[in-house]
């Protein structure tokens, strides 16, 4: 993103539909991990006998933080919505959510299924190929579905970066899918749902929730349909919130998309069974608070 650019577009974070920044309440783990990063030190510092068990507690902190990196819906690291609040779910609503696009091949098809069965979704897209797609996330936006923070870049190495880089391309993910929108997104996930410990602070300062989901197909790296719309209907409830892929995902044998093989299925039951999903910022605007974590 041009410098120029970069000034012209709105405040990261600040618009119509933000949420206000809020301060930071740090989870207890990470509590935990400053706390015994603290005793190691004074330990170490005045060469208290005991320094080898916080040295010991300090290393099981730091596994237990890798871990929680390696788990998507994780609340170890900070707040992690993957389910809609109780009154979305009471009214039969569910969130079909999208990631790493939008793709000029893909991306208008899912539109139209979606169109055609009544749905609406939240699209939670990559900056760098929204600037290169503008007109496509207008299109997105133009037809009620809402468009969501997945970084600028989508590195594979977010989740190992400082608090610093973190905001930066926060950010400028931010600016330039609000600055083509007219709107700041309101909800990020991480690339491939690996998230760093120090996102959660970053969330905070900029008003943004971050949200995983309750299942997913694996639409991304797998290419059997069939299996991807069992484990995507498993248990299949209102409230849910599904994980599917309109950019870099699978293809069949065949070459389709997988994503494009599997939506219309997955469509009908929603319909079946009485479902409708709604885009994340709806669920939660007349929601009864967070939502359930897992």
């Amino acid at each position: 993103m041009s410098e120029a650019t970069r000034t012209a577009l709105p405040r990261p974070g600040h618009g119509a539909a933000a949420n206000p920044p809020g301060r930071w309440r740090p989870a207890p783990l990470i509590r935990a991990a400053f706390a015994l990063h603290g005793a190691g030190a004074l330990a170490l510092l005045f060469e208290f006998g005991w320094w080898p068990w916080v040295l010991g507690a300090v290393a099981m902190s730091h596994l237990a933080l890798c871990f929680a990196v390696l788990w998507p819906r994780a609340t170890w690291l900070g707040p992690n919505l993957t389910r809609l609040p109780a009154a979305a779910a009471a009214r039969g609503e569910m969130a079909l959510t999208f990631d790493d696009g939008p793709d000029p091949e893909v991306t208008p098809q899912v539109l139209d299924l979606l169109d055609a069965h009544g749905m609406r979704a939240s699209f939670f897209c990559i900056a760098e190929k929204a600037e290169a797609h503008p007109d496509l996330l207008r299109e997105i936006l133009r037809r009620g579905h809402q468009i969501e923070n997945h970084s600028y870049h989508h590195h594979a190495g977010f989740s190992f970066y400082g608090y610093f880089r973190l905001g930066r391309e926060v950010d400028a993910a931010q600016a330039v899918l609000a600055g083509i929108g007219g709107r700041a997104p309101q909800f990020f996930r991480a690339p491939a749902g690996f998230r760093s410990p120090f996102l959660d602070p970053v969330l905070a300062h900029r008003g943004l929730r971050y949200v995983s989901w309750t299942r997913r197909g694996y639409d991304a790296v797998k290419r059997d349909p069939a299996r991807i719309l069992g484990r995507l209907t498993h248990r299949l409830a209102a409230g849910d919130i599904l994980l599917l892929h309109d950019g870099a995902g699978a293809r069949t044998d065949a070459g389709v998309p997988v994503v494009l093989a599997v939506l219309p299925a997955l469509l009908e039951q929603l319909r079946a069974r009485g479902l409708k999903s709604v885009p994340l910022a709806m669920a939660y605007a007349v929601g009864d608070g967070e939502g359930r974590a897992s």
